[in-house]
């Protein structure tokens, strides 16, 4: 948690420094991708966790607030980029970084959607074959 958090803020803070420099928010693309995925990463983790069985059986413990807090000082943080590409980049920015990051997870999910579709197809077929093989050798 502290090192996604870490990234998030090292990342915010190359953009904030690019923006109130004048320069293009283009120049500081790949830091924000890395606060997308800083972000991303902090997210997938408390999700993980509220899912496991383990965390329903132990209970909620003291990181979960240090979880929050780092989620809401993203979101706030998140606030002012999207503040700053609507003031400082061109006509329109705002809403395609928006669509940007919606598409960016969309492929995401298409991804491991197509990664267990081919690993269930690929567990299918070896079962077939050991059925056609114990067939041919008269077992089943």
């Amino acid at each position: 948690m502290i090192a996604e958090l870490a990234a998030f803020n090292a990342a915010f803070g190359v953009v904030k420094t690019a923006i109130t420099h004048g320069r293009d928010i283009a120049s500081c693309a790949k830091s924000i991708g890395d606060m997308i995925g800083a972000q991303e990463s902090l997210r997938a983790r408390g999700e993980k966790k509220k899912n496991s069985i383990w965390y329903s059986l132990a209970g909620k413990d003291t990181n979960d607030f240090e979880e929050f807090m780092a989620l809401e000082q993203i979101k706030e943080q998140r606030k002012e980029l999207l503040q700053a590409l609507q003031l400082l980049g061109r006509p329109g920015l705002k809403d395609d970084y928006l669509r940007f990051e919606a598409e960016a997870r969309a492929s995401k999910m298409v991804e491991w959607s197509v990664g267990i579709l081919a690993l269930l197809t690929a567990i299918g077929l070896m079962g077939y074959g050991l059925f056609i093989l114990g067939r041919s050798q008269g077992k089943w």
